[in-house]
C-alpha cells in the first residue's frame, strides 16, 4: 500500500486551473481499483490518495500521469507500507509480512 503525499508548489489559482483535470485523473484510477481514498490537507497545501494494488514503479508512472504533475503545480512524496492491519471494511487489502 502506499500514501501519495501531495505538495503544492504553485499558488492555489494555477491548482484550480487544472483541477477538473486532476479529479478524472482519479476518477480513472479508481475505477482501475488503484485508489482507495483521496482528499486535501487541512490547511489547503495539498493531498493524500492511498493506493493500494500495485508495484512502486506502476505508482510512480501513474503520478507522472497525474495532471497536477504534468502542470507543476504539486511535488509528490510516496511512502510504502505494509497494511498488516486494517479496519473491518478494508480487510481485503491487509498484507502479510514476510516470513
Amino acid at each position: 500500500m502506499f500514501v501519495l503525499e501531495l505538495t503544492y508548489t504553485a499558488p492555489l489559482e494555477r491548482v484550480d486551473a487544472v483541477l477538473e483535470q486532476h479529479v478524472e485523473w482519479l476518477q480513472k484510477e479508481y475505477a482501475a481499483g488503484h485508489f482507495l481514498a483521496a482528499g486535501r490537507k487541512v490547511p489547503r497545501n495539498g493531498g493524500v490518495i492511498l493506493a493500494s494494488g500495485m508495484d512502486r514503479a506502476t505508482v510512480e508512472r501513474i503520478v507522472s500521469e497525474d495532471p497536477f504533475t504534468l502542470a507543476g503545480v504539486c511535488a509528490y512524496r510516496i511512502t510504502e507500507f505494509m497494511a498488516t492491519t486494517t479496519a473491518p471494511a478494508l480487510a481485503q487489502y491487509r498484507e502479510q509480512l514476510p516470513s
